[in-house]
């Protein structure tokens, strides 16, 4: 299995916790832990240092734990954790599929479930969310679709003319099909 996994199995970036204006960057590949730190001062001292770099092993990782606690304050507990898990080899292959493959898996859930997928993870969240995944359905969930409403879902957003326009309309069709299905609202 892990070979299917590309070079690189996780990265992380972003600044310290206050009032540090550091920035770090955590890089795990298939073999590697690499930290990365950019000193961020105006203090004489440190404008002409350079950024810093520190490679181990996984299992050097799991000993070191003074980089994992720069880890925890830096990214979290929740990443320290994951990156832990990482390098012991518990990989979590679904996130590491590309977007694409991801789109097509999801294809086939109904929209409550991939509202529920949306809340499991940021990768998640962001693909069910993404103009591709709302174009996707409006595409291939919505019959009444024409190539004429492109350009009307392009300006307006696949995922608003997908709630505007067919959500609305499958909502009234299933509330028809309850009434009896051939009853005509009065006016």
């Amino acid at each position: 299995m892990a070979s299917l996994l590309g070079e690189q199995v996780f990265e992380i970036s972003g600044v310290g916790p206050s009032p540090s204006k550091d920035f770090f960057q955590l890089v795990i590949t298939k073999t590697d832990v690499i930290w990365r730190s950019w000193k961020i001062s105006l203090r004489v001292e440190f404008r002409s240092s350079g950024p810093g770099e520190m490679k181990q092993s996984h299992e050097e990782y799991l000993l070191d734990s003074r980089l994992q606690h720069q880890v925890g304050l830096v990214f979290g507990q929740k990443i320290l954790q994951y990156t832990l898990a990482l390098c012991k080899g518990h990989f979590d292959y679904i996130q590491l599929l590309p977007s694409h493959l991801l789109l097509r898996i999801v294809s086939y859930l109904n929209l409550k479930d991939t509202g529920q997928l949306a809340q499991t993870t940021e990768k998640f969240r962001k693909l069910c969310n993404s103009p591709e995944f709302w174009e996707q359905i409006v595409r291939h969930r919505c019959d009444d679709f024409t190539a004429d409403m492109e350009g009307l879902a392009k300006a307006m957003g696949w995922r608003n003319m997908y709630l505007n326009f067919f959500h609305k309309k499958k909502d009234q069709e299933a509330v028809d099909n309850q009434q009896g299905g051939s009853e005509t609202p009065s006016a």
